[in-house]
Order: structure tokens, then C-alpha cells, then sequence
């Protein structure tokens, strides 16, 4: 497996020990052994929803701060469509634009005006024949990691079009360089205000490319009283905003899906219904789709546990923010159905980066501990409770096999046990 850098980290001394965080975490990936949880890096997909559940504020997410970048020459900003329902009392997202050159940024790019033209170069895609339907939206990283770890064999339906960070990411760099010759690209930086802690994994760790586009990520709530306290003084914004509907609708569910010119799609958020809908698109009852979009936060990005505001509220003044603008202010240049500098050329990279922690490297090894794992299974209360600090029964008799924990953990067994005697 290779190493893979987590933005989803844990605070032992903030941790009570409860067990909120391992019931609902969607991939298993947290224990807790000795009083305190422990997340286990192989199987974390950095949704935040340990973040968003715990009651200690012992989860949280790292981020890279502005300052750390400056040295660079030229820094620009890749501004998520979420932050615009940030602000209130804001008809205008060109102060938030503006804001970010006050607080030192060179440029601006907006993430949603890449949105507009992933949007269309999606529609091309769809018109293939031969793709694997339905076509899953590789916007989320959660989602693209959780696909990945838990249901391999969608791989193949993930979108392979590089989602729209990357894509802003691109032509940020390409309009500096064309503004500015004299830059390098060693002079550029472009850092992204993201909404959540799946995106800032994804720049650390960019699924289906070699190498990301974008320097670092900042945290929208890190980052939002700076710009709050610039907004204020502003008095006449530059007028920076490119995005249309369609951009600005992506920082909700079903923003990318509505914008395809069809109804053969789904779109669902909130993890525990994505993997539900995942489980029925891999059972093969979900039938007559072409596009499905996931987003493992509620709400979609506008619910990411880096925001500041409640997702409904966001969402609200996103759709305030739409009025009199032009469906889309962005589209494709050249004949060129689908670029090649935009397809993930290096699907393999996505499962490779998923892989978790095997009971064996060792087929045969493997399928005995396989088996001996539901011999332990069939052995304890199926009850789930959590108490042993695992997620459930079936994942304590995993832990067992693994040597990372005892059969005597299970609190019911154990109960049962000294009332024979």
C-alpha cells in the first residue's frame, strides 16, 4: 500500500473513550483500545464524519496555513463554490473575490468556473458508447476512496475526467503564465479554501493523476474571519465573478447531476445513504441510469464539516446568489471532445491507494483466517453494541485473528461468563 497522507487526524487528549465515532464511521476505520480511539490509516477515507459526531472535538482535520506559502512569487486562489453561503447579507460574490486579493492572494480562480466546463466535457463523455454505466461522479474523494476500498469492481464507473479542482487548478496556471511570462512554474502557487477534509487528502494524495495541480489547501473555516474582517472595507469590488448557474449549483447536492441534459440520473448525499446506494448499483438493482452523483457530506459541499454555516442556510444564499445570472459563463475551447490532459489517465492508482491492510499476503493463509474469523464470529452476542470498541461483532472477530484484541473485550461474553460461575 502506499503511503497515504490523511488530513483526518485524532487528539488522544481530547478522546473520552465513547464509542459515537466508531458507530458511525462508514469504512470501520476506528477502534477504541486503551480508553481512547485509534484510527486505522488503511481504511480511513477522510469523509470527517468522525469530526462532524464527536462530542470531545477529539477528530479534526490538518490543513495547510497561508503563511507557510509565502515565498512564493505568485499565489493564487482556488475559491470552492461552498464559500460563496458562508456570508451573510451578501448579493454580490465579487467582495468575497476581492477580499481574497486584500488578504494577499495574486489571483483568483474560481473552482465552480471549472465546474461549468467539466459539466459539458461530462455530457460528451455520457455519449460514448461502450462506458460503464451508470457513470459515477468522480467530484468527491470521499465517495471516488470509499468506491475504491469498499466496491472495487465500480471502479470502472467512476467518471475518468479530472474533477473540477484539478481542472481550476490547470487553467489558473495557464492564465498566470499567460499574463505574467516571466513566471515559472516553480513561482506559481495555487492553493484551494476547501470546504471539507476529503479534499484537502486529495491534494495531498490526487487520485488518478500523477501529480496535483495545486499546491496546498486551506480550511474555509480557518480562513473565513480573515476574509470576513476584509469584506467589510471593501466598498467597490473588482469585477472578478465568471461562474453561471450551473457553477454555483455544484456546491449542492444534485448541482452536477441536474446539469447533464437528462434524467437518468440519481443524485444522494450524506455517506450512509451514498453506500447504500452504492450497495444497490453493485447488487445490480438499480437499472435505466446513466449518471449518479455521491457526496458524503449532507447538503453536498456546502455541508463539509470545514465550513462555518449551517448547509441549509449556505445552500439558500447560494440560490439567492443564482438570481439574474446566465446558465453558464464557461465552456470548451476547440473541437476536442474530451482533451487528454483532462482523462485520469492512472485508474490503477486509485485502488493501489486504497488498498487495506489483508489478513495475509498469503492467498491460502488469507482464507483460513477467513474462516476462522466466522468461527469467532458465530461465537459472540451479534448485538453490535460497541462496548469491546470495535464497530460491531464482525469486526471484533477481525481484530482477534489480527492480534488486536481478545476475545474477553466482548463486555457480553465476559458478563455471561462470571455469571456461571
Amino acid at each position: 500500500m502506499l503511503n497515504y497522507k490523511h488530513s483526518v487526524t485524532l487528539d488522544i487528549s481530547k478522546c473520552k473513550g465513547c464509542t459515537n465515532c466508531i458507530k458511525r464511521c462508514p469504512t470501520e476505520a476506528i477502534r477504541v483500545r486503551d480508553g481512547h480511539a485509534i484510527i486505522k490509516e488503511d481504511k480511513c477515507i477522510d469523509c470527517g464524519e468522525c469530526i462532524r459526531v464527536c462530542p470531545y472535538q477529539a477528530k479534526k482535520a490538518t490543513y495547510d496555513k497561508f503563511e507557510d506559502f509565502a515565498h512564493y512569487k505568485y499565489k493564487i486562489a482556488l475559491p470552492a463554490p461552498a464559500l460563496y453561503g458562508q456570508f451573510e447579507d451578501l448579493d454580490d460574490v465579487d467582495y468575497i473575490l476581492t477580499a481574497l486579493l486584500e488578504c494577499g492572494f495574486d489571483a483568483v480562480f474560481e473552482v465552480s468556473r471549472a465546474a461549468e466546463i467539466i459539466t459539458e466535457y461530462t455530457i460528451r463523455y455520457l455519449k460514448r458508447e461502450g462506458i460503464q454505466k451508470p457513470v459515477l461522479s468522480s467530484a468527491c474523494p470521499a465517495i471516488v476512496r470509499l468506491v475504491a476500498l469498499r466496491f472495487p469492481y465500480l471502479v470502472e464507473n467512476l467518471l475518468p475526467i479530472v474533477p473540477p479542482i484539478e481542472y481550476a487548478a490547470m487553467l489558473a496556471r495557464k492564465e498566470a503564465k499567460a499574463a505574467h511570462p516571466e513566471l515559472t512554474d516553480d513561482d506559481i502557487c495555487v492553493l484551494f479554501l476547501s470546504p471539507c477534509p476529503a479534499k484537502i487528502s486529495y491534494v495531498k494524495n490526487p487520485l488518478g493523476v500523477s501529480e496535483s495541480a495545486v499546491n496546498g489547501a486551506l480550511a474555509i473555516n480557518d480562513f473565513y474571519f480573515k476574509l470576513r474582517s476584509k469584506i467589510k472595507d471593501i466598498k467597490n469590488p473588482l469585477s472578478l465573478f465568471q461562474t453561471g448557474i450551473i457553477g454555483l449549483n455544484w456546491a449542492g447536492t444534485g448541482g452536477e447531476a441536474t446539469s447533464l441534459r437528462s434524467d437518468k440520473y440519481l443524485a444522494a448525499d450524506g455517506i450512509e445513504n451514498c453506500i447504500n446506494v452504492l450497495e444497490q448499483i453493485d447488487n445490480g438493482t438499480i437499472h435505466n441510469l446513466e449518471f449518479i452523483e455521491l457526496n458524503a457530506c449532507s447538503g453536498g459541499c456546502v455541508g463539509g464539516t470545514l465550513n462555518v454555516e449551517n448547509p441549509y442556510v449556505a445552500k439558500a444564499r447560494i440560490r439567492s446568489l443564482r438570481k439574474y445570472l446566465p446558465i453558464s459563463r464557461n465552456y470548451p475551447t476547440g473541437e476536442e471532445a474530451l482533451p487528454a490532459d483532462l482523462m485520469l489517465d492512472e485508474a490503477d492508482n486509485i485502488l493501489i491507494n486504497a488498498q487495506s491492510n489483508p489478513l495475509s499476503e498469503d492467498r491460502l493463509t488469507a482464507i483460513a483466517k477467513m474462516s476462522a474469523v466466522e468461527k469467532i464470529y458465530k461465537c459472540l452476542p451479534h448485538l453490535d453494541c460497541g462496548s469491546c470498541g470495535a464497530p460491531n461483532c464482525h469486526a471484533l472477530a477481525e481484530d482477534i485473528i489480527r492480534g488486536e484484541a481478545d476475545e474477553s473485550d466482548c463486555l457480553i461474553r465476559l458478563r455471561d461468563t462470571f455469571g456461571k460461575q
